[in-house]
This record gives structure tokens, C-alpha cells and sequence, in this order.
């Protein structure tokens, strides 16, 4: 089964769209340059509404000590989502399960990536794009080897129309989408947010 996270929330309804799609993880952008941003306080308030079994995920880009725990603090048990330059000391000073994103374009060996980050849960690959991630962009699925250990989240682009094709080529752990569902920046579509969960499950369900 393939994990579906919903990332860059900001509002109650987009998180009740993406609870009643089926999401496994909700992703909050603790990052003040995104236009997706939200506050930890606001981040408490929209977690309130997740379920169990539902997690909230944690979007730091190069975040100081005491903006992560600010963020920590607001939400004890996410999931660290580190979206920047971080080093594996900078992950793992946080003594928490977390995600390390790979800005994947020819030239990046995620092999070598993938091993300098041992703790990490999975491996989030996304477009290498101006700034960092939310830019709507497919990155070259060959790039990535076939031999990786690490889990896999696939992100970068990700729509309804073409997450089956991503499922069936990289046959990740999980897909991350965060624009692919929106009517614009930060703002999620309930009908988007449906439609791409059950693509997800669709081809899921497609013979290998």
C-alpha cells in the first residue's frame, strides 16, 4: 500500500478534506519564506482536527535550534520533515524520527545522499527547483537507482493524472503532493484532494 501525504496545509477544511481522502500524513510548512507557511500555534489548532493514525509532519527548510523546537513543542509527535541544507548532524540533533528530502537533478547520487543519512525513515525525492520544494515540478524519475535501501517518498509534480505512473515506475513507500491538489498557493481543493488519493489507490490496486 502506498502511503499518500498531503503537505503545505493552512486551512480547517483542507485538513478535513485530506482526513476524509484517506491521507496517511498531513504535512504543516514551518518555513516563513513559503507562501504555504503557518505558525506553530496555527499548526496546533489544525492538528487538532488529525485522528489517530494520522500523522502530522513537520516542513523545516535550514531552521534555527529554536525555531524547531517552537515547532517540537507545538506538535510533540510529528514527524521531522528536513527540506534544506541540513546535515546528517543537523537531522539528527533533533532526536526524532525524520524525513531528509533530496533535491533530485542529473549529478545528485542518492546512493551516496541515501547513505549519509542512515536515520533518516525515508528519503522524500523532490524537484530541484528555485527555493526549496512546492514548485510544482516533475523531476526525471530514471535518475533515481534501482538499488536505493532507503524508503522512498515520491514528491516533485505530483497530480491525479500522473501519480500512477510514478507509483508504477519508482513503486515508492510513499507520494507526497502538495500543489497538485491546490486551486492556488496554500489554498487545497477537497475534489483535487479526492480525486488524487484515489488515484493512488487505483493503482495500487493495478496488477504488477
Amino acid at each position: 500500500m502506498t502511503r499518500i501525504k498531503i503537505c503545505g496545509l493552512t486551512r480547517e477544511a483542507d485538513v478535513e478534506a485530506a482526513v476524509a481522502a484517506g491521507a496517511d500524513a498531513i504535512g504543516f510548512v514551518f518555513y516563513a519564506k513559503s507562501p504555504r507557511a503557518v505558525t506553530p500555534e496555527r499548526a496546533r489548532a489544525l492538528a487538532r482536527l488529525l485522528p489517530p493514525f494520522v500523522t502530522p509532519v513537520g516542513l523545516f527548510v535550514n531552521a534555527t535550534d529554536a525555531e524547531l523546537r517552537a515547532g517540537l513543542d507545538a506538535l510533540p509527535n510529528m514527524l521531522v520533515q528536513f527540506h534544506g541544507d541540513e546535515t546528517p548532524a543537523d537531522c539528527d540533533r533533533v532526536k526524532r524520527p525524520y524525513l531528509r528530502a533530496a533535491r533530485m537533478s542529473p549529478g545528485v547520487d542518492l546512493l551516496d545522499f541515501a547513505t549519509q543519512f542512515p536515520n533518516a525513515q525515508a528519503l522524500l525525492l523532490d524537484a530541484h527547483v528555485d527555493g526549496y520544494g512546492g514548485g510544482g515540478k516533475v523531476f526525471d524519475w530514471s535518475l533515481i537507482p534501482p538499488s536505493v535501501s532507503s524508503r522512498l517518498v515520491l514528491s516533485g509534480g505530483l497530480n491525479a493524472a500522473n501519480v500512477a505512473d510514478g507509483i508504477a515506475r519508482v513503486r515508492p513507500w510513499a507520494v507526497d503532493v502538495s500543489s497538485g491538489v491546490e486551486v492556488s498557493k496554500g489554498i487545497k481543493s477537497a475534489d483535487l484532494i479526492h480525486e488524487f488519493c484515489r488515484a493512488v489507490k487505483r493503482a495500487d490496486a493495478e496488477p504488477t
